[in-house]
């Protein structure tokens, strides 16, 4: 799949944007390996490999070993790790960096397996944090807008803090984040563990799952893909800006090359869209129809109302958003439909 014609191009713009040269020989291993961002980054590697001789060693654990054969294990420069991320992690070999990207963030796991996302997101990190403790290696972490709560001022920065109710089922997610995050800092405090913290908003692209996500993009894509009737679960009122997967790559890419210890927002704040006008432009770009369905809150949605993020911070690191939205979709809907 890594050299499938759209991420080609992808990786071609960003990995000839941006300069990744201080990445050569580097030891990076990525959890989480199968899911769109890792494997997207860890794809980001191999072009820098095959097209700029760069020699970087990924190692890369997942849970399914025959999906980690079959899209990597052909590849000398990759290394496969079939194991849980919340059982202890041991590597022979040096780790210069370490991407955690393992985890779901989906609304149907977060009814059907809240347990298993707190304990990814927490003893999952733990053990990373302990392996970057014994090989001094830097850990780069996705987390999530989400982090944030319900905060009344926009756009977020990165120092804002706001309110979630822990109680709520689908708090299983932002909560075990935000203890994700304090794992990191005290990790960093006690132990000088090097790190940066990517907090990614409504990222979306080839490789994303598009079958029993729960998230909005993911559905209405999907059925985009497949070519049925775009439905909707409530009015469509409700405003996100997406990003698409390359540009989010780049950013977490800019943070591997970092040396911040800090917290930086990737998102996409260019073209802000209402569901109902998303869903429009799927019925007319691909000749389909819509219907919207009644509302049904199973408590695995989000809540409180949508704030901007304020990404000045990794906009200093030389980032910016470069792929606008019906392009992302259209990009990704080719991708699917091959």
């Amino acid at each position: 799949m890594y050299k499938n014609r759209i991420i080609q191009e992808d990786l071609k713009k960003i990995c000839n944007e941006y300069d990744f040269s201080s990445l050569k020989e580097k030891t990076i291993l990525v959890t989480g390996a199968l899911g769109m961002l890792a494997y997207y980054y860890i794809a980001a590697f191999l072009y820098l490999n095959d097209e700029k001789d760069y020699r970087i060693k990924v190692i890369a654990l997942a849970r399914k070993g025959e999906v980690l054969e079959k899209e990597f294990g052909k590849r000398e420069d990759v290394d496969l790790l079939v194991q849980d991320v919340c059982e202890k992690i041991e590597v022979s070999q040096p780790v210069d960096i370490i991407l955690h990207a393992a985890g779901r963030a989906d609304p149907e796991t977060f009814k059907e397996n809240p347990v298993g996302v707190i304990e990814a997101n927490v003893f999952g990190t733990k053990n990373i944090l302990d392996l970057a403790k014994e090989k001094r290696a830097k850990v780069i972490f996705i987390s999530t807008r989400e982090v944030y709560g319900a905060v009344e001022k926009s756009p977020v920065a990165e120092t804002d803090a706001g309110v979630i109710d822990q109680t709520e089922l689908r708090s299983c997610y932002p909560e075990s984040k935000r203890m994700a995050e304090n794992l990191i800092i005290s990790y960093a405090h006690q132990y000088g563990i090097k790190f940066e913290i990517a907090r990614l908003a409504h990222a979306y692209g080839p490789m994303m799952k598009i079958q029993n996500d729960g998230r909005v993009m993911a559905d209405l894509l999907g059925r985009a893909v497949r070519k049925e009737d775009i439905m909707l679960k409530s009015k469509g009122e409700a405003k996100r800006a997406f990003c698409y997967v390359a540009d989010a790559i780049a950013g977490l890419l800019l943070l591997t090359v970092a040396d911040a210890n800090q917290i930086f927002n990737i998102a996409n704040e260019t073209e802000e869209i209402s569901i109902r006008e998303l869903a429009d432009n799927l019925v007319k770009w691909y000749d389909l129809k819509l219907v919207v369905q009644p509302e049904n809150d199973d408590g695995a949605y989000v809540k409180f109302a949508r704030t901007k993020l304020d990404t000045k911070k990794i906009e200093s690191l030389g980032w910016k958003p470069s792929v606008g939205l019906e392009d992302g979709v259209k990009r990704t809907v080719e991708f699917f439909r091959g």
